[in-house]
C-alpha cells in the first residue's frame, strides 16, 4: 500500500491546543548559571558535553525499550502511516522519548513525541513517520499488526529538524484556543480561532523530509564503512541498517570511549557536537532517566558522527558556546499542546539558529527536553 496523506498534523495526541508565541525567555531553566556544563569528552569527530543538575524527585518511569521488552508496552498498528497506537498494560508509567524507532509492523517508524505514557492507559494515539518506504506487509515472521521492539534511537539531526519544528497555524473557524504571550517574563491573554489541525500537505513534506534523511544517513554511511549498510530484507529500512554488523563494530571504539565518561550522579543530560559543529542533546528529569536513556542516545550520536566523518571540520566549541546554544533555543517563539487532556504540556521554542522541545508535566514538573541545531 503506497503512503497518501493524511489531513491532520502529527504533533501530538490530538488533544492538543495549539499557540504561537512571540517570546524570549528571560531566565532559561536548563541553560542558565545555576545548571553546570562540563566536558567534551571526545572521541575522532565526536564532542560530548554533560548537563549537570538536580534530579526531580519520585518513580523513574520505564522507558519505551524495556517496556516492550518486558512485554508491558505494545505499539499498534492502525492502518495510517503517520498514526500508531500505544497501549501500557503495566502498572508503571512508560517514557517515550520523540524519535525512539519501533521496529515491525507494516513500516518501521518513528515517534514523534516525548510523553509519559500512564500505567494501565488503554490504547492511545500517538503520532509517528515512516523510516522504510515500500514495505506494508510482514517482514519475516514480525506481526504485521503490531511492533517488535524500540532498540534504536533516530540518528540524523535534519529528521529531527523534520519532526520537532512547530507547524505554523492558520486561522480558520473552529472552537475557540486560548494563546498566551510571554514577553520578557510578562504574559497576556487573548484568544484566536486556530484550527486545531494542519493540512495533509504538511505533514506530506515532513515524511518527505525524514525519507530523505534515511536515504542521505544511508548513503553516508555506506561511503564511509566501504560497504553497503542496506539489509537484503528491506534495503530502505533505516532500523535494519542500524543493525549493521561493520556500523556496529565502527562504533564500539566511539562508544568505549564515551560511555564511561557519564559516571558524574548528578548528569540529567548531554549535547554533542559532530565535526565541532554542535548538533542536538536531550535533557532528562532525572539521572536516573538520563542513565536509562544513555546508552541509546548516545549510539545514535555515535552513528551520526561516523556518517558525518568527512564532513569538513570545525573549531570545537567550548562549554560557554554550548550554554549559548541552549540559551538561543531557550529563547525562541514558542508553541503549546496539551497531551492527554490536561496531564502534560509540550512546549516548542523555535528561533533561528535552534529549537527546544520540551515535555513536562501540568503541575511544571520537566519531563524531557530536546535541544536542535538549526
Amino acid at each position: 500500500m503506497p503512503w497518501q496523506p493524511h489531513t491532520w498534523q502529527p504533533i501530538a495526541l490530538l488533544a492538543a491546543i495549539a499557540a504561537p508565541f512571540a517570546a524570549m525567555l528571560a531566565s532559561p531553566t536548563m541553560a542558565d548559571d545555576a545548571t553546570r556544563i562540563s566536558g567534551p569528552a571526545v572521541h575522532e569527530n565526536l564532542a560530548v558535553y554533560f548537563i549537570h543538575g538536580k534530579s526531580a524527585s519520585g518513580p523513574v518511569p520505564l522507558t519505551l525499550k524495556e517496556a516492550m521488552a518486558g512485554g508491558k508496552v505494545v505499539v499498534h498498528e492502525t492502518g495510517s502511516v503517520n498514526m500508531l497506537s500505544i497501549e501500557n498494560a503495566g502498572a508503571e508509567e512508560v517514557f517515550v522519548q520523540a524519535g525512539d524507532i519501533v521496529k515491525g509492523g507494516q513500516q518501521d517508524r518513528v515517534l514523534t513525541i516525548s510523553m509519559l505514557v500512564p500505567a494501565r492507559s488503554g490504547r492511545l494515539d500517538i503520532a509517528a513517520y515512516c523510516v522504510e518506504q515500500g514495505r506494508w506487509s510482514a517482514r519475516g515472521k514480525e506481526d504485521v499488526k503490531r511492533f517488535a521492539s524500540a532498540e534504536k534511537a533516530l540518528p540524523s539531526r535534519d529528521a529531527k529538524l523534520a519532526m520537532l519544528t512547530p507547524a505554523k497555524p492558520r486561522v480558520a473557524e473552529g472552537p475557540e484556543a486560548s494563546v498566551r504571550t510571554m514577553a520578557g517574563g510578562s504574559q497576556t491573554n487573548r484568544t484566536l480561532n486556530y484550527a486545531q489541525r494542519q493540512s495533509g500537505s504538511d505533514t506530506g513534506s515532513r515524511q518527505s523530509e525524514v525519507w530523505s534523511s534515511v536515504s542521505n544517513a544511508q548513503r553516508k554511511l555506506t561511503e564511509n564503512l566501504g560497504a553497503p549498510v542496506a539489509a537484503s530484507a528491506s534495503a530502505s529500512s533505516l532500523q535494519l541498517s542500524l543493525e549493521n554488523e561493520r556500523l556496529d563494530t565502527a562504533r564500539q571504539a566511539f562508544i568505549a570511549s564515551m560511555e564511561k565518561a557519564a559516571g558524574a550522579d548528578d548528569i540529567v543530560g548531554y549535547v554533542f557536537a559532530v565535526g565541532g559543529k554542535v548538533n542536538s542533546g536531550d535533557v532528562y528529569a532525572s539521572n536516573a532517566l538520563f542513565r536509562k536513556m544513555w546508552s541509546k542516545q548516545l549510539e545514535a550520536a555515535v552513528t551520526e558522527a561516523i556518517a558525518e566523518k568527512d564532513a569538513k571540520p570545525a573549531t570545537l566549541p567550548d562549554v560557554d558556546g554550548v550554554r549559548e546554544f541552549m540559551t538561543r533555543a531557550e529563547g525562541g517563539a514558542s508553541t503549546e499542546a496539551k497531551l492527554l487532556g490536561d496531564t502534560l504540556v509540550r512546549e516548542t521554542r523555535d528561533s533561528e539558529k535552534a529549537l527546544v522541545a520540551e515535555t513536562r508535566r501540568a503541575s511544571g514538573g520537566m519531563v524531557h527536553k530536546a535541544y536542535v541545531a538549526r
